[in-house]
């Protein structure tokens, strides 16, 4: 969970610098990901977007470049990963600020809310429900939740199928498939995948009006819109 113990270095076993080579190989349709996020969350502009686990600063990145008047704030506890998004986002100077927090602390008020690979840290629904309620709460009338994640089926058949499809992503890019599986197992010990299903209905849960809007593999990406 993001409570201040999170390190990518442990968790991906690789050097923070060699972060956003890597994550590119392990996540299928990743570019397209940031991007579908980026544009669903365009309408919150302008007015303060919140980037919860933001790592290096990929998807606070496509935000920024997508719509002029957006300000991000980027929220993390790992302060490697802040220094990397530093300096990746020196030149939009003061539209990207930095706090070294966790997603579990207080939220500031916003017209959007973002996170991209990160909250699959959170361990169980109830958890997640209960992030999906502040940050409901923390949304202006109107305010966008965007959560560019990984899910994964229920089903068994459907399970296999995806994990097989993840593994075949790595292969593509020159991982071994021993050695693909074996990242999953190491995922594992801190990453929680549920099902799409139940995600949208713990951000229906909290207020939102939600859909998935973007689909690859065992990664989506989730809109929730706040009424008014």
């Amino acid at each position: 969970m993001n409570d201040g113990s999170h390190s990518v270095r442990r968790h991906l076993r690789i050097a923070v610098d060699e972060y956003d080579a890597a994550i590119r190989r392990f996540i299928p349709g990743y570019e397209e990901m940031l991007a579908v996020a980026a544009r669903a969350l365009a309408p919150s502009a302008p007015g303060l977007i919140i980037d919860l686990g933001a790592g290096t600063g990929a998807l606070s990145e496509a935000i920024l470049e997508s719509s002029a008047a957006a300000v991000v704030e980027l929220i993390d506890v790992d302060g490697e990963m802040l220094d990397q998004a530093r300096t990746r986002l020196t030149r939009f100077g003061d539209r990207a600020h930095f706090t070294r927090a966790s997603f579990l602390d207080p939220l500031p008020r916003c017209r959007g809310a973002a996170a991209s690979l990160a909250l699959h840290h959170i361990p169980t629904m109830d958890d997640k429900r209960a992030l999906y309620r502040r940050v409901f709460g923390a949304l202006e009338p109107g305010g966008l939740f965007v959560n560019a994640d990984a899910t994964m089926p229920g089903e068994p058949a459907a399970r296999e199928a995806t994990w097989r499809g993840w593994a075949d992503h790595l292969v593509a890019h020159g991982i071994e498939e021993r050695r693909a599986f074996e990242h999953f197992e190491e995922w594992s010990e801190e990453d929680t995948y549920f099902p799409l299903e139940e995600e949208l209905a713990a951000v229906a849960s909290a207020g939102f009006a939600a859909e998935c809007v973007w689909h690859e593999v065992g990664i989506t990406v989730i809109v929730g819109r706040k009424p008014g």
